[in-house]
């Protein structure tokens, strides 16, 4: 009796996700029909390969042994099927990465266009989205978003080690007000408020020598885009908790002051995110390498982030 490709690549997904459903999300099709197929395969070859539970799926000593063999294989081809593709240059096809807006605008200089330059035969699409979506579901090749939101059962390639946000307001604003020392002289001030992509309000979050504090933010303007607040900000409207990239030009030109910076440390940047798959498209395995080429030619750190990457709404 012999095995498909098809059948051998769903063993071999079954197994890796360790259950029917993230598995048929990455093959695309249904829970059921995974199933099915497993099924019919292992009364073929008269073995049963995974043992089922109403909680869990795991190998039997069979399917272990079958899937030690397996695996290695259908990674040398996925190898050969992706040396052979990168080195004729045919890297083509449509591109689909969905992102924040804060992240699109960050990343497209110096990434994406770059791609294209790299990669003129790949159609490139970038879909914005404040919210967090499938992006297998969806038909992305993969997202972006904060490292914290990207989900478990995906894999992430970082893009921006890390990133960092601050309190600012303008020099007109601190006329009238003394500046915060500490975060609670927030609740003294007018601030700019967040509204997250899930419709709740972005509590500014800080934390100093292990102490994490959480303050919402008074204030009677609420707005759901980082340029708003930013200009929101420079008309001394209050403070805002907005990038410190977005934010430096207008800092070094006196526009904007800083506070609470002895608060606000950095944390984990952008990652790149996707399906655990086992043939991996050429023109995102090329992205990928991309990332990992622009990463190792850094020689600093890399401070990034604008306020439409706030943690649910990456």
């Amino acid at each position: 009796m012999k095995a498909s490709l098809a059948e051998l690549e769903a063993i071999a997904a079954v197994a890796r996700h360790g259950g029917f459903r993230a598995a048929a999300r990455e093959l695309g099709m249904s829970s059921s029909a995974l199933s099915h197929a497993v099924a019919a395969l292992e009364e073929r070859l008269s073995v049963r390969i995974f043992n089922r539970t109403t909680r869990s799926v795991t190998l039997s000593d069979a399917g272990e042994r079958l899937v030690a063999d397996v695996v290695p294989a259908l990674a040398a081809l996925d190898r050969a099927i992706e040396n052979a593709g990168m080195s004729s240059g045919s890297v083509s096809g449509t591109l689909r990465l969905n992102m924040a807006p804060g992240a699109a605008r960050m990343l497209l200089k110096p990434l994406i266009l770059e791609y294209g330059r790299r990669y003129p035969e790949v159609e490139i699409e970038i879909v914005t989205d404040n919210a967090l979506v499938d992006v297998i579901g969806k038909g992305f090749d993969a997202g972006v978003r904060l490292a914290e939101a990207v989900p478990t059962d995906m894999v992430a390639v970082p893009i921006i080690p890390t990133i960092r946000s601050l309190v600012v307001g303008s020099p007109a604003y601190f006329r009238q007000r003394p500046r915060p020392l500490v975060p609670g002289d927030l609740l003294q001030h007018r601030c700019i408020r967040a509204r997250m992509a899930s419709g709740r309000l972005y509590r500014w979050e800080f934390e100093r020598h292990g102490q994490s504090i959480l303050i919402d933010a008074p204030g009677s303007l609420i707005l759901d885009a980082s340029d708003l607040m930013l200009n929101a900000a420079l008309d001394g409207a209050g403070l805002a908790y907005i990038s410190e990239a977005s934010v430096a030009d207008h800092m070094a030109a006196g526009n904007l002051i800083s506070v609470l910076e002895d608060w606000s440390p950095p944390y984990p940047g952008l990652s790149l995110y996707f399906a655990q798959r086992r043939q991996m498209p050429a023109r995102l395995r090329a992205l990928i390498e991309l990332i990992r080429e622009q990463n190792a030619s850094r020689t600093t750190p890399v401070k990034d982030q604008v306020s439409d990457m706030l943690p649910d709404s990456a």
